[in-house]
C-alpha cells in the first residue's frame, strides 16, 4: 500500500516556525515527511531531527528525505523521550519544533493496523507496533467502569455507559477480536433512532477513545509539550497541530501557564517572586485550515495550530 500523506496546515506551520539557515529543527511526528521536506529545504547548513514511533513511516521518511543527506537524522521513538534522545545526539537546544498530533492517513487506511471502523481487521490501533498493549487487550480486559471512563472522557460519547455494558456482555460470550465485531457491539448499544440522526459513524468516538488509551496519547502530550518548551533556544518556536478538543486544551493550558509572569499570591501588593514568562503565545486563537485546504483534504477539518515562542 502506498504511503499517502497530505501535510495539514503546511504553509501555516512553515511560516510560523520562522526557519533560519543553520538552525536545528525537530519534527516530532514525521509521518510521510510532508512537513519535514519543506523544513529541510529551508535550513541551509542546519539540521533536522525526525521522530516517529512507526517504523514504516520512518522508513518512508528516510527515503523521501534522502537528498538532504546527513543534514537529516531519524529517531524511532515516541516524542515523549525527546529530551534524552536529543541529548544522545549531542543536542541540548533547538530552534524550532513541530508536533503534528494526528494519526496518519496511512495508519487509518492500512487495514491490518486496526485503526478504522471502515475496514475489518484485527483490533490493534498501536502507533508503535512493539507496544505490548493493543486495542484488543483493552476491549477484552478492562473493567466496565474503566471502559466507560475512557470512552466518555476521551471522546465525550454520551452512550459510553451502554457501550461499555454491551462490550462486557459480548466478550463474556466470546472475545471481541476485530474492528467490525466492535462496531457491531457499538451499534447495538446505541439506539437505532439515535444512530439514524447522528452525524458521522456511530463508532467514531469509541474508536478514538480506545486509540488514545492504547497509545497513551494525552499523557504523552502533557509531558512532551513542557519538554519541548524547555528545549527551545530564545526566539525558537513550538508549533502544535491538534485534532480534538482534549489535545487542544492541554496545549492551550500549558502555553498559558508557561507564559505567566508573577506567581505571587494576590494579597501580596508587590511582586517578590521574580518569576518571568518563559514563552510568548503567538496564536491568541488557534489557526484553522482554510476553506481551500478543506476542499482538498476533508481530514483537516478538525485541525488546530497553536504556536509559542521562547523568550528566556
Amino acid at each position: 500500500m502506498e504511503f499517502k500523506h497530505v501535510p495539514i496546515l503546511l504553509n501555516e506551520c512553515i511560516e510560523n516556525l520562522n526557519i533560519r539557515d543553520g538552525g536545528i529543527y525537530v519534527d516530532c511526528t514525521v509521518g510521510g515527511a510532508g512537513h519535514s521536506r519543506e523544513i529541510a529545504k529551508r535550513i541551509g547548513n542546519g539540521r533536522l531531527i525526525c521522530f516517529d514511533q512507526d517504523k514504516t513511516a520512518l522508513n518512508v521518511a528516510r527515503e523521501r528525505l534522502s537528498e538532504y543527506g546527513d543534514k537529516v537524522s531519524f529517531v524511532k521513538d515516541n516524542f515523549k523521550n525527546i529530551k534524552q534522545d536529543l541529548k544522545g545526539l549531542g543536542i541540548e537546544k533547538v530552534d524550532g519544533i513541530l508536533m503534528d498530533i494526528g494519526v496518519s492517513s496511512y495508519q487509518i487506511d492500512e487495514d491490518k493496523r486496526g485503526f478504522s471502523y471502515m475496514h475489518d481487521a484485527p483490533l490493534d490501533m498501536r502507533m508503535d507496533e512493539s507496544n505490548p498493549i493493543s486495542a484488543k487487550d483493552i476491549v477484552n480486559t478492562y473493567s466496565k467502569e474503566d471502559l466507560e471512563r475512557i470512552i466518555y472522557e476521551y471522546s465525550e460519547e454520551k452512550w459510553a455507559k451502554r457501550i461499555a455494558e454491551f462490550i462486557c456482555q459480548e466478550r463474556a460470550i466470546k472475545p471481541i477480536d476485530t474492528t467490525f465485531e466492535l462496531v457491531d457491539v457499538i451499534e447495538k448499544a446505541i439506539p437505532k433512532k439515535v444512530r439514524m440522526n447522528q452525524k458521522g459513524h456511530s463508532a467514531k468516538k469509541t474508536f478514538q477513545a480506545i486509540r488514545i488509551e492504547v497509545n497513551k496519547e494525552l499523557e504523552v502530550l502533557k509531558e512532551a509539550v513542557g519538554d519541548c518548551i524547555d528545549l527551545l533556544n530564545p526566539k525558537g518556536r513550538l508549533c502544535i497541530i491538534t485534532f480534538h478538543s482534549l489535545e487542544d486544551k492541554i496545549c492551550k493550558d500549558i502555553f498559558k501557564e508557561r507564559q505567566r509572569g508573577c506567581i505571587c499570591p494576590p494579597e501580596i501588593p508587590v511582586c517578590i517572586c521574580n518569576h518571568k514568562p518563559e514563552i510568548k503565545i503567538i496564536t491568541k486563537k488557534p489557526i484553522e485550515p482554510s476553506k481551500e485546504e478543506l476542499e482538498k483534504n476533508s481530514r483537516a477539518r478538525s485541525a488546530k495550530l497553536r504556536v509559542a515562542e521562547k523568550i528566556i
